[in-house]
């Protein structure tokens, strides 16, 4: 079997490598950087890859990996971070940049085997060191013109470097690089092909659970949906589910959601109120980490008062994806923010286990997997909405009138673009309650009054967002409408901040 092994070293993008791999059709399996060689080895290596990372390669405690990797006799291909811990091992100098490169980034890219089809474009960067000097038996095959050395090769020893990151969809034809990883210097045939994940994934669940109970965390989103329909197969009326209206929802939200999975999806569900128990809790919070573990917990104490009412169930089910896990802190990456399913956990849940069939997938996989499972398009390719809703598009405390001054800005953003066509067209889209005041005038009257912050963004897997060119007629609109229809706000402002470095939500 054609196998390529990603060795992570705690970079953000590193899950999406490995898919990279498996969608170029070859077999790819994420280890840790700290791998035992065996392991790495395996039965067959087909080629390896060194993901990015957090570190400076001259670090005290930089992360290294076994050095006996270079000379497996597979092509090694080391991408940021990867691309570094090549040069340095190698003999090569690695500096801090005079500019550091976010984002967009052009690119001039040499003829070269690795770079087949790609011609001097737009990469996506995210460093802080590069390469000044390429190692011994290495040439830069790609220049910006704040690095000189934005990739390298040494074909003699079939080891190679990019500085940029090929697996992020910003990355025009990004898909490129791997194919010609795999194929001009693996040498390799691409011919697997992932089958049968949905009917995989529910026999996984039915090893686990057994014959037990399971509980659902069903919040109306994407992510949940597809776990709830995915494990509804798996273990039929055993799966009861709960929504939970925590007080943080958009306008009529539950009412819409809880309509929709009953009378189309015909799902065993359970609505609870407590939305006065979460707004207590929040009282008084205005630290970002705070306010999602507070939320996290929460909803674990529901969900167990639920369980018990219910007679018992032993798992709980929730739609954790990747992004959240990664987001939330690895054991190499970076804690970004803890997601109230992940790192807002508390230490003690009160069910055996928790089920997370789609932990290892990204968001377009999810929806993938759920139009597989049959699941109506228009909720397959619903606008993702954060578990802990307005909580983290607060900024500051939570309040009621801050909330109703919030829902009711969103409300008028959702509805504009969907008046405009764009609704399907924009991967997400909300509004900010700033907790800014600035002064305005309103019937020529002096106003001192809040800022509401417009956010509307294009991605594919949430790893990596562009903000999103909206039609100045439309912003217009927006604007104009927000600050007629919604009282106590003077003034709009348009976040065009991309992912990294900012984040898609605001905390």
């Amino acid at each position: 079997m054609e196998r390529i092994v990603v060795l992570d070293f705690g970079g953000q993008y590193n899950q999406l490598i490995a898919r990279r791999v498996r969608e170029a059709g070859v077999y790819s399996e994420l280890l840790p950087h700290t791998a035992l060689i065996d392991q790495i080895r395996g039965e067959a290596l087909s080629g390896v890859i060194l993901t990015g990372g957090p570190d400076s390669v001259y670090a005290e405690n930089a992360k290294t990996c076994d050095e006996a990797v270079f000379s497996l006799g597979a092509p090694v291909l080391g991408i940021c971070y990867g691309m570094q811990y090549i040069a340095k091992v190698m003999g090569g100098t690695i500096r801090a940049a005079d500019v550091r490169e976010y984002g967009r980034t052009a690119v001039r890219m040499e003829r070269h085997p690795l770079l087949d089809g790609l011609d001097s474009g737009i990469v996506w960067m995210n460093h802080n060191d590069s390469v000044s000097l390429c190692p011994p038996g290495f040439v830069p095959i790609a220049s910006t013109d704040a690095c000189p050395v934005a990739a390298f090769a040494n074909d003699a020893r079939r080891l190679y470097g990019i500085q940029f990151h090929a697996e992020v969809a910003h990355t025009p034809k990004g898909n490129l690089i791997f194919l010609n990883f795999l194929k001009n210097i693996c040498g390799l045939k691409c011919d697997y092909t992932p089958a049968g994940l949905a009917d995989s994934l529910i026999e996984e669940v039915r090893g686990k659970v057994g014959s037990a109970r399971v509980l659902g965390a069903l919040s109306g989103g994407v992510d949940s949906s597809v776990a709830s329909v995915l494990v509804h197969r798996a273990v039929g009326e055993r799966l009861t589910c709960i929504f939970v209206d925590h007080g943080l929802l958009r306008l009529n939200e539950a009412e819409e959601v809880l309509a929709f999975y009953r009378d189309k999806l015909n799902l065993n569900i359970i609505s609870v109120d407590a939305r006065r128990r979460f707004l207590d809790r929040l009282a008084g919070v205005t630290e970002p980490e705070r306010k999602r573990k507070i939320i996290g917990e929460e909803f674990i104490r529901v969900f167990e008062e639920e369980a018990k009412k219910l007679g018992g169930a032993e798992w709980l089910l929730q739609g954790t994806i990747y992004p959240d896990i990664i987001e939330s802190g690895t054991a190499t990456g970076a804690k970004i923010k803890s997601h109230h399913n992940v790192g807002g956990l508390p230490e003690t849940v009160g069910f055996k286990g928790i089920v997370e069939p789609l932990r290892m997938l990204f968001k377009d996989e999810v929806r993938a997997l759920g139009e597989s499972l049959g699941i109506a398009h228009g909720l397959v390719w619903r606008q993702p909405f954060p578990g802990p809703g307005l909580a983290i598009r607060v900024i500051g405390e939570i309040t009621e009138d801050k909330l109703g001054i919030l829902r009711k800005s969103d409300y008028i953003l959702r509805s504009e673009l969907a008046a405009a066509g764009l609704a399907q067209k924009v991967w997400q889209y909300f509004t900010v309650f700033t907790g800014i005041q600035t002064v305005g005038v309103m019937g020529d009257l002096r106003t001192y009054d809040y800022v509401i912050g417009v956010r509307a963004v294009t991605s594919t897997d949430a790893m990596t967002v562009e903000w999103a060119e909206l039609p100045y007629p439309v912003l217009r609109r927006v604007s104009e409408r927000i600050i007629g229809e919604v009282p106590h706000v003077n003034r709009v402002v348009y976040d065009i901040t991309s992912k990294p470095p900012g984040t898609i939500e605001w905390e």
